[in-house]
């Protein structure tokens, strides 16, 4: 008779196997859909854009980011590019100031108040009926916005269009895993984008119509994940956002354990915090694969996670503590007779099949994400990386944001 722990262990497996044939049958329907664009595109006609560029403490990347941005390929008198400073205490100040005569340029200064408020002054003033954000440790590529511009030429029900976000400069393990996740994220977000279920929209270059933002009101500080919540509130209001996956856009990942653990712990506490906020439109049919899809996949996601970091400990220490009586019983032994495997041994349980064929789907995903995003397959060992690293640590600040969660506590910024 199955125990309640291994009721909630298989349903969790099914609904995660479920989860990514569900993405991939989506991919399979609109495959001929995808496209990689190689060099220059012309729209039909270019409209004015501005992109806001918060910065807070980025000396050391902000003039590379400006410069991605005045190098876009785009008319440069159609782009209009607002550098806002939100009370650093380095020298970004003085880095932006270096733009002043820009005529292109416009730059503000003033006290620390968060993302938000530094992207809502910048709201205050743009004149243009397109506008994005681009966040200060980031790149453009020079091709990117004239790409998601032809997004809106070709549909104008698209209220937003989000770029491929695409990790770079990995020097180390971490670093390494983490743009293997990047790359999945590509593939991830374009079946959502096909879907009409994309949950967030974000800080690199998502470039919105500025009725959204008439409409709906400014960002909010939404648990410092304010790119999460304008997403839930276009949903919630049928506004259609779309990916645009040959759009990319460079970005910097945390180098240590440490650095990711605080940012990957504000962006699962926001989401926690973001969806209690919405609660009222999950499994509401009104609102479509967004509610009944994206949403509902990610807090399984989240208590699988949990739930399987828990139970592999329990073995574990189960595990652990049987050695420990036998070895005070018997002592240390090794049977050094053993010649061959025996395929007795082997576990035959369906439970151990079914978790290789979704070790293989999350491969298989990544694959896809790197075809979307360079037109071509690459398999790694940075795969292998991903999945046992990233595999053993997120459990970590999923719990903490839990916990978090449940205590009120805020986390910071970095």
């Amino acid at each position: 008779m199955l125990s309640v722990s291994d009721i909630i262990l298989y349903t969790l497996t099914f609904l995660s196997v479920y989860v990514q044939v569900f993405f991939l049958i989506t991919f399979l329907e609109n495959k001929k859909k995808i496209v990689v664009r190689k060099g220059s595109i012309e729209l039909q006609k270019y409209p004015k854009v501005t992109i806001i560029v918060p910065s807070w403490n980025e000396e050391k990347t902000i003039y590379k980011t400006v410069h991605s941005l005045l190098n876009l390929n785009y008319p440069k008198d159609k782009v209009k590019i607002f550098l806002i400073d939100d009370g650093s205490t380095d020298r970004t100040w003085d880095a932006i100031k270096r733009f002043s005569k820009n005529p292109n340029v416009k730059i503000f200064h003033k006290e620390n108040g968060g993302k938000y408020t530094a992207l809502n002054l910048g709201l205050e003033h743009v004149e243009t009926d397109f506008l994005g954000c681009l966040d200060a440790d980031s790149v453009a590529d020079p091709e990117s916005l004239v790409r998601i511009m032809s997004y809106f030429e070709k549909d104008p029900k698209i209220m937003a269009v989000a770029p491929s976000i695409i990790a770079i400069n990995s020097k180390n393990t971490i670093q390494h895993a983490q743009k293997v996740e990047y790359d999945m994220s590509i593939y991830i977000k374009k079946m959502f984008g096909f879907l009409g279920a994309i949950h967030v929209t974000p800080g690199p270059l998502t470039i919105f119509r500025k009725k959204v933002f008439d409409d709906l009101g400014p960002y909010r500080h939404a648990h410092n994940t304010e790119d999460l919540e304008i997403a839930y509130r276009m949903q919630k209001n049928f506004y259609k956002i779309e990916h645009c996956n040959d759009a990319y856009v460079y970005t910097n990942t945390p180098p240590t354990i440490v650095k990711l653990y605080k940012q990957r712990l504000r962006w699962i506490y926001g989401f926690i915090n973001n969806t209690i906020d919405y609660r009222n439109i999950i499994f509401r049919k009104k609102y479509g694969n967004f509610s009944l899809f994206t949403v509902p996949s990610s807090i399984i996601s989240a208590f699988a996670v949990s739930y399987l970091f828990g139970k592999t400990l329990y073995s574990l220490g189960g595990f652990l503590f049987s050695k420990f009586l036998q070895f005070k019983t018997v002592g240390f032994y090794m049977n050094s007779n053993i010649k061959s495997l025996d395929p007795f041994f082997i576990n035959t349980q369906i439970l151990f099949f079914i978790s290789i064929f979704l070790f293989s789907l999350t491969i298989l995903s990544v694959l896809l994400g790197r075809k979307m995003s360079e037109g071509k397959w690459r398999f790694s060992l940075s795969m292998i990386y991903y999945l046992f690293i990233l595999s053993i640590i997120s459990p970590f600040w999923f719990l903490k944001a839990i916990y978090n969660t449940l205590l009120s506590r805020k986390p910071s910024w970095r």
